[in-house]
């Protein structure tokens, strides 16, 4: 089937757009948000780019237009997750460009006139120096603004911070003068979600992962315990509103039990 040209399929797609917002007045929404920012690089190939860079930098540039739709939707968190602990064994000429583009990405949302309140969760640790300098400075600027909370996922696993969160909790019992014996007869999952990357984030009520895989790949392990999934068959940079709210229509469709 031939598709419209372009111009034609705008003014189309826009109506349907406005439709489909309209009908999600009053229905309920996710509070936190948890996307996958998947497919950049089959993206750039896809659209005939021989700079596969050309996929991350659409990628980024989408980030920042998919956080004026969860403002915009009255959403109060959204985590993105743009690197794994297990991309940073990726080979230097794949993983140097990437990491400058997420850097560039971080400022960029950052420097922004909205009011979104960033940090970078992760094994910052496992960067290089400069660039954990850059992506924490960049966060310190939006300290406070109590907008929407947006969490930048880089050098991120989740079984990772379950391991880091448990040694955070014991290193803190230690230094207050406790009994480590005492802090493991009567750990919890209290003692496990206080000391995560984002302690105020313990809980995701939907997450998104394009590209038409399904799978979590180790994002939000233990946050995502009663989470409702959504996978998208498009790629990353070709994500669009529409998507977004057909996303959310279908979280708010479903019966959510929390495991009862």
């Amino acid at each position: 089937m031939k598709l419209l040209p372009l111009f034609l399929r705008r003014p189309i797609e826009a109506v349907y757009e406005r439709r489909l917002a309209a009908t999600l007045v009053g229905l309920p929404r996710p509070q936190h948000v948890g996307i996958m920012l998947d497919g950049n690089r089959r993206w750039a190939r896809q659209a005939g780019h021989t700079d596969l860079r050309e996929g991350y930098r659409a990628g980024g540039a989408k980030a920042t237009e998919f956080l004026d739709w969860c403002t915009a939707a009255g959403i109060e968190r959204v985590t993105l997750f743009m690197l794994s602990d297990d991309n940073l064994g990726r080979p230097a000429e794949q993983l140097g460009p990437l990491i400058e583009i997420i850097k560039e990405t971080v400022q960029d949302i950052t420097a922004s006139d909205r009011p979104w309140e960033v940090q970078v969760i992760g094994s910052l640790d496992l960067l290089p120096g400069a660039t954990a300098e850059i992506l924490k400075e960049a966060t310190a600027t939006t300290a406070g603004r109590g907008g929407l909370k947006v969490d930048i996922a880089v050098g991120y696993g989740g079984r990772r911070e379950i391991v880091d969160a448990v040694k955070s909790a014991f290193a803190a019992h230690v230094a207050a003068g406790g009994d480590p014996a005492e802090l493991a007869e009567r750990f919890d999952i209290d003692d496990i979600s206080r000391h995560l990357y984002s302690p105020t984030a313990d809980q995701t009520d939907f997450i998104i992962r394009t590209s038409g895989e399904q799978r979590l790949s180790g994002f939000l392990l233990w946050q995502s315990a009663y989470a409702e999934m959504h996978w998208v068959d498009c790629y990353w940079p070709a994500f669009r509103r529409v998507d977004f709210l057909r996303a959310i229509r279908s979280y708010a469709g479903r019966q959510r039990r929390y495991g009862k």
